[in-house]
């Protein structure tokens, strides 16, 4: 039973060794603090993928034309590949069990905009209705292109909040008429978007407004789609996979590609990528653990060591109370309690030391890449769990020796 005499006992063990305990608490807080702090820093690193993908809506496919490299039925290499409606309006059909979101885009780089005395080069893009969605926009004023402004072509935009602030700073942006290459648009929306500035210097006008004002005709430059949700990671993969090849082989057929150029039709599958990050992440988190579990290992072999050292010189006292009738599990006990007390004891003060770094230092570390490193409730558990396991089996060879000792040369040791 652990009581008030085995408390006693356990502190007058450790005081006899003060220095190799302290040496050995430090050697596991340590391994505790680095374990910890490296999934903390692991967990940063997910968080900052996860926050790229926030970007924009899950599972994207997109699709661009390109220029071909291969000869295919009597057309030379060194084709351009041009993308029109029709493209679209056929992908969209064949595909259309499978579709969620679905847009194609007309892109303009470097375009001249003005309001009053104030003017700029920026970029703007024809878009359909669910673009906004695959953008992951938020509109912060009035609205998003509607199907009415394609089926009108209406000369609305909606513009970014860098856009709005570079044009008409603070002024109501709502109604009013923007320039865009010496042509008035009147401003339906402003948006914001996670992937920050350089999107927010944007405008989005209707496909078919740009289509038929800057002489774009029927040409488009981007496919957008994303896919129905399913059930799980891999099969969504495989879903998005197949759809990926069989609209390539569509576009390919349309546009006579042939089917092994893949310079001429291009596509960009989120969902493929995605899985790569994670795997990645996957493996920096394991091997966090595995650098932080040896660290404390090694600290647990200094517990270990130390209850060695701490049998060898008790080996008198353990003889006589093997003498006085103790039983072997007693002994075994007496010895495992106070490794589990030194790599508990020393094993908070690292968990301690961790989370108050992750607490107040995490949040000050921002990048790209990597945002708010944490450690949440079930790993500090984890942690606490296995620190008791470790402290046990610190102690349980130095305890099964001591339980061993015959109380006759016990008692005869000097």
């Amino acid at each position: 039973m652990f009581n008030i005499e085995r408390w006693q006992e356990i502190f007058e063990a450790i005081s006899k060794n003060r220095l190799r305990t302290f040496l050995t608490g430090i050697s596991v807080a340590s391994g505790i603090f680095i374990l910890v702090i490296l999934l903390g820093a692991g967990k940063g690193l997910q968080n900052g993928i996860e926050k790229q993908f926030e970007r924009d809506a899950a599972g994207i496919v997109e699709v661009w034309s390109g220029t071909t490299t291969k000869e295919y039925k009597g057309l030379n290499p060194g084709r351009q590949v041009q993308f029109r409606n029709s493209d679209y309006n056929q992908s969209v059909q064949k595909f259309e069990d499978q579709l969620d979101l679905r847009a194609s885009t007309n892109n303009y780089w470097g375009q001249s905009f003005a309001y009053g005395k104030e003017s700029g080069s920026y970029q703007f893009r024809g878009v359909d209705p669910d673009y906004g969605g695959i953008e992951n926009l938020t509109i912060v004023q009035g609205r998003y292109i509607n199907a009415k402004d394609l089926e009108n072509n209406t000369k609305v935009a909606v513009i970014g909040m860098k856009l709005k602030q570079d044009l008409l700073k603070d002024k109501e942006a709502i109604g009013e008429e923007i320039l865009i290459n010496k042509i008035s648009f009147k401003v339906v929306g402003v948006f914001t978007d996670p992937g920050g500035e350089r999107e927010e210097t944007r405008a989005y006008l209707p496909l078919t407004t740009v289509q038929k004002t800057f002489g774009g005709g029927d040409k488009i430059s981007n496919l957008f789609f994303t896919l129905k949700k399913t059930d799980n990671y891999d099969e969504a993969l495989a879903q998005s996979e197949k759809f990926t090849q069989d609209l390539k082989n569509l576009l390919k057929s349309k546009n006579m590609v042939s089917p092994e150029d893949d310079s001429g039709v291009g596509v960009y599958n989120s969902v493929k990528d995605a899985k790569q990050f994670y795997d990645l992440n996957l493996y920096i988190r394991l091997f966090f653990w595995w650098v932080g579990i040896c660290t404390i290992i090694a600290g647990v072999v200094g517990v270990s060591n130390i209850m060695l050292i701490i049998v060898k010189e008790r080996t008198k006292e353990i003889g006589i109370r093997k003498a006085l009738g103790a039983s072997p599990f007693s002994i075994i006990s007496m010895i495992l309690h106070e490794s589990i007390f030194i790599t508990t004891i020393a094993g908070f003060v690292g968990l301690l030391g961790s989370l108050l770094l992750l607490e107040f230092v995490g949040p000050m570390v921002q990048s790209e890449f990597f945002r708010n490193p944490e450690v949440d409730f079930s790993v500090a558990l984890t942690t606490l769990i296995l620190l008791v396991f470790a402290g046990a089996m610190a102690g349980f060879f130095p305890a099964y020796r001591a339980a061993k000792i015959k109380p006759i040369v016990a008692l005869r040791d000097e």
